[in-house]
């Protein structure tokens, strides 16, 4: 950002580009100096005072930056310590630099004062020295900033560079680690089939499976609103049961209880429950008869024809339960054959039934019942996962625990896992590497170039101030040959 004084003669800083906001470590430099510079502090050169630090900080840093347009670097506590480490390495390299020109300065003049060849020989390794110190701290401070602020080509590489190393860094991502054969390569290695079925024959892996399970399910049945699923429930019971024809089947099964003779249970319990009834109203049945005869009769003829009605019944419901080969019970076992086959054959009976089963489905009482059963299985299920002891849990438990132990020895159920687990991961770096290593790109392209520049300082800096340092060491030993070959070639 380009510089030139305001009108007021502050000095202000006049911006041709807005810059993103102010970052943490930004903000902790303007508090350092707010402390000595009064209550407006002001960066060298005049800029305006920053907003207020941000609150929540951990070590005067925050672990948020703030980004013009997109997600900001991240400083943290580590960042701040690491940042003190590299000051430390470039007092440690500056000074080797000012000893390195002190110690040229006194040589050159020793050897002006003749004090003897060795002038020459520190001289000239002084010399050499400070010249690789200037060039490798040239070479450092270029990858970060521009060395005295100055428009040289080719410097300020990573703020400048940033979005296409951003590129570059997703492109290497997704190249060599989001690669399908690399993925299933690694997996392989791995063996988690084997090591899944481990751990779950384990003791307490599969209890650790069951309890996770137990609140998962727990936190899908809170989160559901009994109103939608029961709605849900009874929309997908009434419009399945709607879309499936109940006759020819019925008629399947009843031709099929007939012929095993499976209704003769039901015979034989009508029956009983038919001369029960009998036994018990007795004087009920024969007034009912005696009702219904003409009125002219007399009243004893009445109850006379009412008793003999109640014996026949009697006899009649008494055969039928007591003779299996009742002709009754023939011609019920008639009427159902002729029935299932009329379920299955005839258009106008299946017609009735599906008509009598729409009908019965949209009964308000169906219906209800339909939804209630929502209210029973969500009460049934949220008790069985509470209870550490009951049968859904203990069966989980040893389900997935019997499940371990095979998976555990069973190589062709491992590989079978391991292929399982290989495909989806395939699937996945093969579906989405282009949005993996967008994220990588856009993440950095949406950082602020001189936190990114700072960011990376702070993680490689030290390293790269010990090649400074290298340098002024190399420069010295080299200029010290170069000069006694020199001397002996002259001699």
């Amino acid at each position: 950002m380009r510089r030139s004084r305001s009108a007021d003669g502050t000095g202000a800083p006049t911006a041709r580009r807005r810059r993103p906001g102010p970052t943490p470590l930004r903000l902790a430099r303007w508090s350092a100096r707010g402390s000595t510079c009064g209550a407006h502090p002001a960066r060298v050169g005049g800029a305006s005072p920053p907003p207020a630090p941000v609150t929540g900080q951990t070590g005067g840093v925050s672990d948020e930056a703030f980004s013009g347009t997109g997600p900001g670097v991240r400083f943290t506590a580590a960042d701040e310590e690491k940042r003190r480490g590299v000051r430390r390495m470039k007092t440690i390299a500056t000074g080797l630099l000012a000893f390195a020109t002190l110690v040229f300065a006194l040589a050159t003049w020793a050897k002006s004062a003749g004090a003897g060849a060795w002038a020459g020989y520190v001289a000239a390794a002084a010399e050499a020295g400070m010249v690789g110190a200037l060039a490798d701290w040239f070479a450092v401070t270029a990858l970060f900033r521009r060395p005295f602020g100055l428009p040289i080509p080719h410097t300020a590489i990573i703020p400048t560079k940033k979005d296409a190393f951003g590129r570059s860094l997703g492109d290497f991502v997704g190249d060599n680690f989001l690669a399908g054969q690399v993925v299933r390569s690694r997996l392989a290695a791995l063996g988690i089939g084997r090591r899944l079925g481990e751990w779950l024959a384990a003791p307490g892996g599969a209890e650790r499976v069951t309890k996770e399970a137990s609140a998962a399910l727990r936190g899908v049945l809170a989160v559901l609103r009994d109103d939608d699923v029961q709605a849900v429930v009874g929309e997908a019971v009434t419009r399945r049961a709607a879309a499936t024809s109940v006759a020819e089947p019925a008629g399947r099964m009843l031709a099929k209880v007939v012929a095993d003779g499976g209704h003769h249970g039901m015979v034989d319990l009508v029956a009983v429950r038919a001369h029960g009834w009998l036994t018990a109203n007795h004087e009920e049945v024969v007034q009912r008869v005696s009702q219904k005869t003409p009125g002219w009769t007399p009243k004893f003829i009445d109850h006379q024809v009412g008793e003999r009605v109640y014996k026949e019944l009697m006899r009649f419901v008494t055969d039928i339960r007591d003779h299996p080969d009742h002709p009754a019970r023939g011609a019920i076992d008639g009427f159902l054959a002729d029935f299932a086959t009329e379920l299955q054959t005839d258009p106008e009976t299946i017609a009735r039934v599906e008509r009598a089963k729409v009908e019965l489905l949209a009964r308000p009482e169906v219906q209800d019942l339909i939804a209630s059963t929502w209210a029973a299985v969500r009460t049934l299920v949220l008790n069985a996962a509470e209870d550490e002891e009951s049968e859904l849990r203990r069966r989980i438990r040893t389900g997935v625990r019997d499940f371990g132990v095979r998976l555990a020895t069973d190589r062709k159920l491992q590989a079978k896992v391991d292929g399982w687990l290989q495909d989806a991961a395939q699937y996945l770096v093969d579906t989405y590497r282009a949005e993996i290593t967008s994220l990588i790109s856009e993440t950095v392209a949406g950082w602020d170039a001189d936190d990114a520049s700072r960011k990376i300082e702070a993680n490689v800096g030290r390293d790269l101030q010990f090649i400074r340092i290298n340098g002024t060491v190399v420069g010295a030993l080299a200029g010290l040959l170069i000069h006694t070959v020199a001397v002996a070639l002259g001699g």
